[in-house]
Parts: C-alpha cells; structure tokens; sequence
C-alpha cells in the first residue's frame, strides 16, 4: 500500500476531496459523541518555519482528539537550522514518527520530506499553496449554501499568492467558477477552464455567491508592505462589492485580518459568524485529512 500524502490541491482527485469532506463534516458534527481514534499509539510531527496561530492550533487539538500525540518542532531547534538536508531530517524523523505536518516557504522541502521520509506529509502551508485552508473554506460554504459546484466564488486581492492558488486548483477538481480580480502583476500564473481573471473587482463581485480575500501582504513579503498598500488600493471587500454578489452572499476571510485594508471593519464584523466558523472549521477539516491520510475504514477506527 502506497504512502498517502496531501502536498497541495494539485492533481488530487475529486473522490479524494470529498472523502476528506465528509470526513471533516462527520468529525464535526459528531465531536463530543465520537470514538473514532484512527491516530491511537502514533506520534506526528510538525515542523514550523512560520508562525501561526489557526493551523497550529487546529493539528495539535486535532492529532489529540484522533487519539494521536503532536510533537511541535521549530525548525530552528532542529539541524534542519544549521543547514542539514531536508532529505537528511526526512530518513531521521521517517523511522521514529508516524506522520509530519510541515509549514514553511518552499514547496520543494515538503515534497523532499514526502519523497524521503517515506510517512505521511502534509503541506500545512507553503509558498506555493495552502490546502489546509480551502479544504477549510468549501466546508464553510458548503454547510451554508450547499453543493460548491456551479457557485462563483470571487477571490479579491492577490491572485498569485498560496491561498489563491489552492482555490484555482480546488475550482477544477469541483467544477465551481472562480473569478480571481487582481491589479496588474499580482494575477495567478496558473489557468484551468473553471477560472477567469480581472482586474475590477466590480465586475469579480457581481453575482458572486461567495466573497473572499486575504491579507495584502503575505508572510515572508513584509518588506514589500508599503508599496503593496498603494498597489492594492480599491481591492478591498466593502459593502459597495457585497451589494453587486447574489442576494445571502457569503463573505470569507482566511485570517488574520487587517481591518480596513482588504476588508472594512464594519464588513467584518456583521459577518463574523461565518468567519469564524470557517476559522473554526479549520480543526475539523485537519481531522478529515489526518483520518484520509491514515486510509483507515470509519469501523476499524473505533476504540
């Protein structure tokens, strides 16, 4: 039996995401009644080189609650901080723990760390995408408008970071339209038949179900923070842009939030309860991926 990995959205298949899906859903609505205990007697690691609050939250709740045990690990205390080979740390960690949640920069060392450690890996975020994330999100939209496929989702801001490069690949795996607005330099570099790009924001929200961004600045680009201000001026979700989606429109945000800059405060607020549901659905989602990892049937799961 082959290893099972979640290394991005990129190539997965759609039974595979609805199997993660409906085991997200079951977890939820079954947390306080479950018995499910598919990571019993297991040590998973994670290996942070960024900081976080959501994600790591939500794997370290959900390896516990899944029976397992977290060991949280700064890159920084690790060799991997002097310089040793990801492929090294792999074969090392590979015969002593039983999975890795890794969230840093390159999406080469988490693909190196699947490749040699021969355990399963998962992308808790990277330069290149966050999975994590979306799988998070169509759990959130799909709770409240029902199937995702045939929505539009618009996506304002930086099409060409991470988060929005999960969401391209999740809008052909679902068959949903995505509309990514962007001003000019910051549109993704990826294309599929379910994606359209712009750079009105206007044109992105109009009969939009679902609206969504994320921070202007992404971690690792702090030095760009001023002239992304500038840039991103008029990109941001207001109530002008939420008048111009579908009636029960949905408004989204990943989190953290930089209030008045990519979404008014005022905005915020009256949607908070989907925010921080999707927020919250972050622990639930994590579970369904650790449990497809594990490849484990719901009954042999049981304690």
């Amino acid at each position: 039996m082959s290893t099972r990995h979640l290394l991005g959205l990129n190539g997965m298949s759609e039974s595979a995401l609805r199997e993660i899906l409906t085991l997200a859903a079951r977890y939820k609505a079954e947390r306080n009644v479950i018995s499910w205990r598919p990571l019993a007697r297991q040590t998973w690691a994670m290996i942070f080189t960024k900081s976080s609050t959501r994600t790591r939250v939500s794997f370290e709740v959900a390896v516990h609650e899944l029976g397992g045990n977290a060991l949280f690990l700064n890159a920084n205390d690790l060799q991997l901080g002097r310089g040793e080979p990801i492929k090294d740390t792999a074969r090392v960690l590979g015969r002593m723990v039983h999975g890795v949640i890794i969230r840093t920069f390159a999406q080469q060392d988490v693909d190196d760390f699947a490749r040699w450690g021969n355990i399963p890996t998962v992308n808790a975020l990277t330069d290149d995408e966050h999975p994590c994330q979306i799988l998070a999100d169509i759990q959130t939209i799909e709770e409240k408008l029902g199937a995702i496929a045939g929505k539009r989702v618009a996506f304002i801001g930086d099409a060409a970071c991470n988060v929005a490069a999960s969401w391209v690949y999740a809008a052909e795996i679902l068959g949903f339209n995505l509309v990514l607005a962007a001003p000019a330099g910051y549109e993704s570099r990826i294309a599929n038949r379910c994606v359209s790009q712009t750079r009105d924001p206007r044109e992105a929200a109009r009969g939009a179900d679902v609206l969504y961004t994320d921070v202007w600045v992404s971690m690792g680009m702090e030095a760009e923070k001023a002239e992304r201000a500038k840039v991103f001026q008029g990109y941001q979700i207001n109530h002008d842009l939420v008048k111009l989606a579908n009636p029960g429109a949905m408004v989204l945000h990943c989190l953290p939030a930089y209030r008045d800059q990519e979404i008014t405060e005022r905005l915020l607020e009256e949607r908070a309860e989907d925010i921080f549901t999707q927020a919250e659905n972050r622990l639930h989602a994590q579970k369904g991926i650790l449990h497809w990892l594990t490849d484990k049937p719901v009954e042999d799961s049981l304690v």
